[in-house]
């Protein structure tokens, strides 16, 4: 930008008197605001050589002017006193101007001198409204702001000291409190929730309908067929299986009635078997069937075994059942109480966490080559690099619309603490060598007028 506003201060905690100048390099124009301090050391020297010079210059003229008085009558007597005596007068009046910009001449108060302490304060605030109206405007800020690419100069510096020593431990301990500062407590119950709000959301039909699909697939039918039949024949031919069929077996026939024959029938069959004979007759036969079962080409296994595809088929038409499930799986995640396992869980994850970041692994194999990934797709990507540019100049611009007026309450604070006397000593060493030689030029164009004067005045 054209105006750059620079504040060279005291130590911390320790605001000093500030001066503001206005110096030019090149094509820029620097607004330096001071230290007071810094300021009168370095140039208090140059003011005072060149106060000593312009007083010599009017000590010469009135020399001059006293010393060719005794000459007067001839030509350059005339002509020299004539010099001397403008130059004496010009001094002079430099010297009434100099002195009226800071204090009264001599300690007297005429009229329209000591100007910068009676106007004090339209100066301040006329400095003031330049700054922030002219030097430093908002729009001359933003404009020097927007031909700045701060993305293209960033990216270099962040890949240079990405690798830096000090920025690898300041990542580390960034990514160590930020882990220690995860409360899992308050966490737990918001991952119970979203746990049990996933299994609420999942269709126990779908479910159901994929697995039928896969125990059709994989035959789980037949294998679950051929363990029930293994289980059931070792029921059967234990011991007490035997009498437990033969006992079964007399109770059903004691509860079944017929008339005439059958009747006469199954009472003389009743007196041949007991309940043992019964039972072994019922064992065998039982065996046998269980026998046949496990037959792949077995007409009775084949027709179970379709029998069993139709209903797990049909599983999915019985809404009956889909629904009892739906309510056993709202009931089953109602009931489940995950909060102290999840704690325990995060907490570990925590811990683990802590010490896989603070592994020299972590930023050497994993974080850095991901930055540095991040970084290169970033550059290769100006699309993104033109949404992270447009977002740093308006950060910038916001920054500079909210805080701009501070620059003028600076300057107006800083020019504030300054009694009369200080704000005059400053501005006479900072520009008092230019008002000094105002007085020395006055003095010498005085002379070479006079002169010329005299001499004209010669000649008439």
């Amino acid at each position: 930008m054209d105006e750059i506003f620079g504040i060279f201060s005291g130590k911390a905690g320790h605001r000093t008197p500030l001066c503001i100048t206005s110096q030019s390099f090149g094509y820029s124009k620097f607004i330096i605001i001071k230290d007071e301090g810094s300021m009168i050391s370095k140039k208090s020297k140059q003011p005072k050589k060149s106060k000593r010079l312009a007083s010599f210059s009017l000590a010469v003229m009135g020399a001059g002017f006293v010393a060719t008085i005794p000459f007067q009558g001839s030509l350059l007597g005339n002509l020299l006193q004539g010099g001397f005596e403008a130059g004496l007068v010009g001094g002079l009046a430099d010297w009434f101007a100099v002195t009226a910009l800071f204090r009264h001449p001599l300690g007297l108060p005429i009229p329209h001198t000591a100007l910068l302490p009676k106007n004090r304060k339209r100066i301040t605030k006329a400095l003031v409204s330049t700054l922030e109206n002219d030097w430093l405007s908002k729009e001359s800020i933003r404009n020097k702001i927007k031909q700045i690419n701060f993305t293209e100069k960033m990216l270099p510096v962040l890949e240079r000291e990405l690798h830096s020593d000090s920025v690898k431990k300041g990542v580390v301990s960034l990514a160590v409190q930020m882990i220690r500062q995860i409360n899992v407590e308050e966490i737990a119950p918001f991952v119970e929730k979203e746990i049990k709000s996933s299994f609420r959301s999942i269709e126990m039909s779908t479910v159901l309908q994929s697995a039928i699909n896969q125990v059709l697939i994989r035959e789980y039918e037949e294998k679950a067929l051929d363990y029930l039949l293994d289980k059931a024949e070792e029921w059967i031919r234990e011991r007490n299986t035997k009498n437990q069929l033969g006992n079964l077996a007399i109770r059903v026939l004691d509860h079944i009635e017929f008339d005439g024959f059958l009747r006469i029938a199954l009472k003389s069959f009743q007196n041949l078997l007991n309940e043992e004979k019964l039972g072994s007759i019922l064992q065998i036969l039982l065996l046998r069937v269980v026998s046949s079962l496990r037959q792949k080409d077995d007409m009775n296994r084949k027709a179970l075994l379709l029998r069993i595809r139709k209903e797990l088929r049909n599983i999915k038409d019985n809404k009956k059942l889909l629904e009892e499930i739906e309510n056993w799986k709202d009931r089953l995640i109602d009931g489940w109480e995950l909060a102290e396992n999840i704690t325990e869980i995060l907490q570990k994850t925590q811990q683990k966490a802590l010490v896989f970041v603070q592994d020299s692994q972590f930023m050497d194999e994993y974080l850095l080559p991901f930055l540095t990934r991040l970084l290169n797709d970033l550059k290769e990507d100006p699309a993104k690099v033109h949404i992270i540019e447009n977002w740093i100049h308006k950060q910038i611009a916001n920054l500079v619309e909210e805080n701009h007026s501070k620059i003028g309450q600076l300057v107006q604070e800083n020019l504030d603490k300054l009694d009369d006397e200080t704000l005059i000593h400053m501005m006479e060493n900072k520009i008092g060598t230019d008002l000094q030689w105002i007085r020395v030029n006055g003095a010498i164009c005085g002379f070479i007028i006079g002169i010329f004067l005299a001499g004209i005045k010669a000649l008439i």
